[in-house]
């Protein structure tokens, strides 16, 4: 499956099964019109991010920080030598800031990874009203 087409899948899950929370999706690309990742405009005017790369790489982004300092939250498997004491390096989720990370148990399968990622966002910001 193309990365196109991966981020329209997601894309649709989000507004199917997340329109309570997702604002807006729209694929951003690259000036050679290559997908560059995934944004949602979120209820609360913050950003979610995601990217998935070819090689498997990929990132669930929540960034807060406009909202609220120090407010973001990220699942990624970049093998970031900092933090390969975590239990699922390369995998590892910062849970607030860029530097307080734990394990992170996202799926590796994306359907399942924006699924997981956006009713984590949005008990968090249930939790927050």
């Amino acid at each position: 499956m193309s990365i196109s087409t991966i981020y329209e899948t997601l894309e649709t899950i989000s507004q199917r099964e997340f329109g309570d929370i997702v604002v807006s999706a729209q694929i951003v690309s690259l000036p050679t019109g290559m997908p560059l990742k995934l944004r949602f405009d979120i209820v609360d005017g913050s950003l979610l991010d995601v990217f998935i790369s070819v090689s498997g790489r990929y990132s669930y982004h929540w960034e807060r920080r406009l909202i609220s300092a120090n407010d973001l939250y990220r699942h990624d498997n970049a093998p970031h030598k900092k933090w390969q004491y975590v239990a699922t390096f390369p995998k590892h989720f910062h849970d607030g800031s860029e530097d307080n990370v734990v394990a992170s148990h996202i799926s590796d399968v994306p359907e399942d990874a924006i699924r997981d990622f956006l009713t984590f966002v949005r008990d968090k910001l249930l939790s927050s009203t």
